[in-house]
């Protein structure tokens, strides 16, 4: 048996592997942009359900025979389930409409729909991959469909609820903690009380509006484009299609997904997946800040600050036996920068709108999807590997705050700011606690003094 087979297009007879679904327009763009880099499957599979309403909206309307329809989606089904991720081989480096994926997926499901209803591979007949698998529909409509309706699974599917768990872990930590006092810190020098718990809300706060910020992009990246075909006007699409549409895409993946109102907003700007993107990044900022905080807490533990106690992750140094490293808050830095950097791609993309179509949506979806994947990824890693088994240090804590001169503060209202400048001077330069150094002074008694400053209570407004 031979290891090719030939098919024609336009052009003429392509050499395309024996055993692979894709067509003559695949193999040709296979040949022009290459292999290296493909899409992630998770789009790959959106571009399945996306055939399955088409096939499902054209029945309903009449412009598909139902036999056709049926192979159609059945075969776009199986795409979506996986079942053919390796016959899209093309790099993301394409046509700025993503045309040759779209023509990638209308060629496999037109060849596995054929094999089902007894035809050959390549024959066209009797699913055209043009003519039936993209009917109502163009590549400048299909493309932006797809990666409103990927982003969204993935986003709801996967990081949302990564994050949900990661304001879970902080939340509890926050509540646990809420008594335990630390000495807090501004401009990285010691400052007044507040408790662990205190810091660990803030943290809770961050993530729930990151969640917030994610959710808010919702309602714009549930409106699709479908429907537009070529510039948005609809031409070659009957009547009611692109409701028709949503109406099946909603049914099929459990998202009340809707039809963009303006399609020409739709196909020729993507200003909902960079502000997603946006969202996206607000969100690694908050993770950096986080990670940096926990892991400086962490830091030591007996020469630095000790505060935290992070959980063992089992790795060290390559030259220092034993040294143990705040690895899993590394990773998620390292994220949060990845996911920065895509931003400033992702921006420049959506920048590239000129006219009727953009011409970086490859770009663009595979910037955002990474920067969902990689932030799922590191935020599950972090929520269960480094938060669930994190600890306080109390001890370290105890001692921190019994030692801190700016206990004194809460004198202001009592002596005065210059008073106090006095007592946190003479301790500083003596190596004396506060209450020794007022004691010393005598601008207070020891009874006054521990009257007035007690840690536990400089954590809230005064009474």
């Amino acid at each position: 048996m031979s290891s090719t087979r030939i098919e024609h297009d336009a052009f003429g007879p392509v050499e395309i592997p024996a055993d692979r679904l894709w067509g003559a327009q695949t193999q040709r763009a296979l040949q022009v942009f290459g292999s290296k880099q493909p899409f992630p499957a998770s789009l790959i599979r959106a571009f399945g359900q996306q055939k399955r309403a088409c096939a499902r909206a054209n029945a309903r309307l009449g412009t598909l025979a139902p036999a056709l329809a049926d192979a159609i989606e059945q075969a776009a089904e199986a795409l979506a389930d996986g079942a053919f991720d390796q016959h899209f081989p093309l790099s993301i480096w394409q046509t700025g409409s993503g045309t040759q994926t779209n023509m990638n997926a209308n060629e496999v499901i037109a060849n596995r729909a054929n094999l089902m209803l007894g035809g050959e591979l390549g024959s066209k007949s009797p699913v055209h991959p043009n003519d039936h698998v993209n009917r109502s529909q163009s590549s400048n409509d299909s493309f932006p469909t797809v990666m409103h309706l990927t982003t969204v699974l993935e986003l709801r599917g996967r990081l949302l609820p990564a994050l949900g768990q990661l304001h879970n872990e902080l939340k509890a930590k926050a509540d646990a903690w809420q008594d335990v006092l630390k000495i807090g810190r501004t401009h990285l020098m010691d400052a007044v009380p507040m408790s662990q718990g205190q810091a660990f809300g803030a943290f809770a706060q961050q993530i729930q509006h990151g969640i917030a910020r994610l959710e808010g992009c919702m309602p714009r990246l549930c409106l699709l484009p479908q429907g537009g075909t070529a510039v948005g006007t609809g031409l070659n699409t009957p009547v009611g299609f692109d409701v028709a549409f949503c109406e099946e895409i909603s049914q099929l993946t459990g998202v009340a997904f809707a039809t963009n109102p303006c399609k020409f907003e739709g196909m020729g700007t993507h200003d909902a997946l960079v502000e997603a993107s946006g969202a996206l990044n607000v969100l690694a900022v908050s993770l950096t800040k986080i990670a940096n905080d926990i892991r400086l807490l962490g830091s030591g533990p007996r020469c630095g600050l000790g505060e935290l106690i992070v959980p063992d992750d089992g790795l060290t140094s390559s030259i220092m036996p034993g040294k143990r490293n705040p690895t899993i808050a590394e990773v998620l830095v390292q994220a949060a920068m990845q996911v920065m950097g895509n931003h400033t791609t992702i921006t420049l993309a959506g920048a590239s709108s000129t006219f009727e179509l953009n011409v970086a949506k490859p770009v663009l979806i595979h910037n955002l999807l990474q920067s969902i994947e990689v932030l799922t990824d590191a935020v599950s890693l972090f929520s269960h590997r480094l938060l669930s088994g994190l600890e306080v240090n109390r001890a370290q804590l105890a001692h921190n705050v019994e030692h801190s001169l700016l206990l004194a503060t809460a004198l202001n209202p009592v002596l005065g700011y210059d008073r106090v400048a006095q007592i946190t001077r003479k301790a500083a330069d003596e190596g004396l606690t506060p209450k020794e150094a007022a004691v010393r002074l005598g601008l207070i008694s020891a009874e006054a003094y521990a009257q007035h400053v007690r840690p536990e209570a400089m954590i809230r407004p005064t009474p």
